[in-house]
Parts: C-alpha cells; sequence; structure tokens
C-alpha cells in the first residue's frame, strides 16, 4: 500500500470498548487492552506503507519482542478511548514504539514496545527492506515511567500448568500470538488481583516463537510486590511475564 495522504509521525486513534473485551466488573481485560494498543500499532504502520501486507513482498513481518505497560487505571465498558502513537528508534532490523491510552483526556496508560523485523520464511530477523525515512522518530518522547528491565527467571518457580499449543493460539505470522501467552499466564492468576485491578504494570519478554502443537509448561514465581510467569519448551524459556503488584 501506498503512503496515506493522511500519514503523520503521531497518529491518534479512538477506540470504544465494547461489552465483549470487558471482565466480569467490566473493566477492560488486560489482553483486549494489549489488543488495541497492537492494533493502533498496526495502523499507524499501514498509513506510513509498512504493514503486514507492504512487508510480506519482502516476506518479512513486524513481531513484537518486549513490551512494557503501565497502569494507573483501566478503562470501562463504553469508554471511548484514545490511543496516541508514536515511533522512538528505528534502524535495520529493530525499532521501539510508544503507546499511550487517554479517557477524556487523561492519561491512563503507557505503553512502550520493542519490535523486530522477522522473516517469515526463513523464521529469523533481518533488516527492514521498505523505506522508513519519512517516519519522524522522537527518541525523548517517552510514554513509561521507567524502560524496559531484566525479567529474572527464578529457579525456584513452580511448575503450574501443562498445555499444547492449539490452532486458535496462532496469528497470521504462524505462531502463537503474542497477547495469547500473557492469557494463558493470567487465567492461572488469582481472580482477585486482576477484578480488583491490583497491577500497576507488567511487562513481557517474547524469547522463541513457539508452534502449532508444540508442548509447552507455565511456571510461577511470587516475590514480594511481583509475580513471574515464565513459560518453555523442552527446558527452554520461550516467554517470561512479571506482573508488579500495587
Amino acid at each position: 500500500m501506498p503512503i496515506s495522504p493522511h500519514f503523520t509521525s503521531v497518529l491518534s486513534k479512538d477506540w470504544e470498548i465494547n461489552f465483549s473485551q470487558c471482565m466480569p466488573n467490566g473493566y477492560l481485560k488486560y489482553t483486549d487492552l494489549c489488543n488495541i494498543l497492537q492494533l493502533t500499532a498496526a495502523a499507524h504502520s499501514d498509513m506510513g506503507g509498512i504493514s503486514f501486507s507492504d512487508m510480506q513482498e519482502f516476506n518479512q513481518a513486524w513481531v513484537l519482542s518486549r513490551m512494557r505497560v503501565e497502569v494507573a487505571a483501566l478503562p470501562k465498558w463504553r469508554d471511548i478511548v484514545t490511543v496516541t502513537t508514536w515511533i522512538n528508534t528505528l534502524e535495520n532490523s529493530r525499532s521501539i514504539r510508544a503507546l499511550e491510552v487517554h479517557v477524556n483526556g487523561k492519561k491512563i496508560i503507557g505503553s512502550e514496545t520493542f519490535w523486530a523485523v522477522f522473516n517469515t520464511e526463513r523464521r529469523r530477523p533481518e533488516a527492514l527492506s521498505l523505506p522508513h525515512e519519512h517516519f519522524e522518530l522522537y527518541p525523548e518522547k517517552k510514554a513509561t515511567v521507567a524502560g524496559f528491565s531484566k525479567i529474572n527467571i527464578s529457579t525456584e518457580k513452580e511448575e503450574l500448568f501443562e498445555k499444547t499449543v492449539s490452532l486458535s493460539d496462532l496469528d497470521i505470522v504462524n505462531h502463537v500470538n503474542n497477547v495469547k501467552y500473557l492469557e494463558w499466564c493470567i487465567d492461572l492468576m488469582d481472580a482477585k488481583l486482576i477484578l480488583g485491578q491490583k497491577i500497576k504494570s507488567f511487562e513481557m519478554n517474547f524469547l522463541k516463537e513457539l508452534s502449532l502443537k508444540d508442548k509447552v509448561v507455565i511456571h510461577e514465581n511470587v516475590a514480594d510486590e511481583a509475580i513471574i510467569f515464565s513459560i518453555s519448551k523442552e527446558d527452554k524459556n520461550s516467554f517470561a511475564l512479571q506482573l508488579n503488584l500495587k
């Protein structure tokens, strides 16, 4: 697709929260929050001529490598949320994208995301083949208070659940969609922590892709003010999640 005549280096997009995206308490699910953030990032890529369709001409796609989300409050059913996004850095095979969520002009969520260009045939990172110089970069304009941190996967972790990857877990890149990892872990948590909005921030690190019929094990380690999940395949870590509690 050509670059949209309406393209700008900072995009704001409105979304209405519908009932299917909400938890029993009427507030947006954390998984659907991440979906909205990714859809906004995808819309910006579409407008800028570096969408999935554009990149597939070179067998490329953007894949999420890391994601940090800081949550002051969750939007609720029927809220109109405005998601604003811009790019901090973009070079070779890597890009850091910032996103903010506002309701009635008030910022309630900030996110920092790290993306890699992935060859969907070779299944490995490579430099972006499309022109992107028209994107103005904002390296000093941060959406989160803290940046990415190292998630320490403890050897003292507890094995919680075994799972086999099913077709519904896969996305258009033919691997487990990143939101699915979060869903698997949240489903194993105490519901009171989720429904009570006790999560002030969470960070995800995607280490190795998972494919159809892969057998994985989900582990948990509980610290004083954080819960760390890890997902492994054949004793090798594929994913790490740290949830920081209020």
